[in-house]
């Protein structure tokens, strides 16, 4: 996902959350001089318990609910404590720390849709891919869209900068740029725009059980999204990837996937 792009987006999020609900009441990781606790064969920062940092509100992957924190990466987070037999410890974190690595410093994990990409690679160590963020193109049912070539001629919206934006062009779609994926989703939902392409994490979830829309293709885009870890903390990504394993496995991830974003473009 295209995370850097949404920085306002995400900052005037936190900020209304904030307001909306005071201050976060979420439990802090412990400060460095707490020593290190092993805990399912890893050291946790803090006895007992998975530190987890995540950049918090961004649904439908982590976001506030009846006082509680949840979302997919939330789900995902769960098992993997579930599997270290500790209890789960989120700190709100802000994503600028998450992406440069400094995050981890006093977490041990950071799970907040971060995309992998190389110059992440070489301040961090990542699982194995959890999702593919491809690309998807929704529609409004009264707009007659049924493919990407439909869409020709229609009002299609686009995040201005995104991999979205550069399909679009490469398929000669002249659609319209919107500044961030929030104003994306509002100009659909208002119907000023007959459909909107871009990732599946943030249009999926926007229209997720709305009659009103439905989810037309999707198409690869390379991106993935993983957990991110201490470089050079192999026993962590052993314990972490046996828990993507165990999920992907059993049905478990997949029923996440279709508890947030509802099901997949047929």
């Amino acid at each position: 996902m295209q995370l850097k792009s949404l920085a306002q987006a995400k900052i005037a999020a936190k900020a209304a959350a904030i307001l909306a609900a005071g201050a976060l009441t979420l439990t802090a990781c412990g400060g460095g001089s707490t020593p290190a606790a092993s805990e399912g064969g890893v050291q946790l920062i803090n006895a007992g318990k998975l530190t987890v940092c995540s950049d918090i509100p961004y649904e439908p992957f982590e976001f506030q609910k009846d006082g509680k924190i949840v979302g997919f990466d939330m789900d995902i987070a769960n098992e993997i404590a579930k599997d270290l037999k500790a209890e789960l410890s989120v700190v709100d974190s802000s994503f600028e720390a998450i992406e440069t690595g400094t995050a981890l410093t006093g977490c041990d994990l950071s799970i907040s849709s971060v995309s992998i990409t190389d110059v992440r690679k070489s301040v961090m160590d990542f699982s194995n891919p959890y999702m593919d963020d491809d690309l998807t193109l929704v529609a409004t049912t009264a707009s007659g869209i049924t493919d990407i070539n439909s869409a020709k001629g229609k009002k299609v919206g686009v995040q201005q900068a995104t991999t979205g934006a550069k399909y679009a062009a490469e398929k000669g779609i002249d659609a319209q740029q919107f500044e961030d994926s929030g104003l994306l989703v509002q100009a659909i939902q208002a119907g000023t725009i007959d459909a909107a392409l871009g990732n599946q994490s943030i249009l999926a979830y926007a229209i997720k059980d709305d009659p009103k829309f439905k989810r037309v293709e999707d198409y690869a885009s390379g991106e993935k999204l993983g957990v991110s870890i201490k470089k050079g903390n192999t026993a962590m990504a052993e314990k972490v990837n046996a828990t993507l394993k165990r999920i992907t496995d059993d049905g478990s991830l997949k029923k996440f996937e279709t508890t947030w974003f509802g099901e997949a473009a047929k």
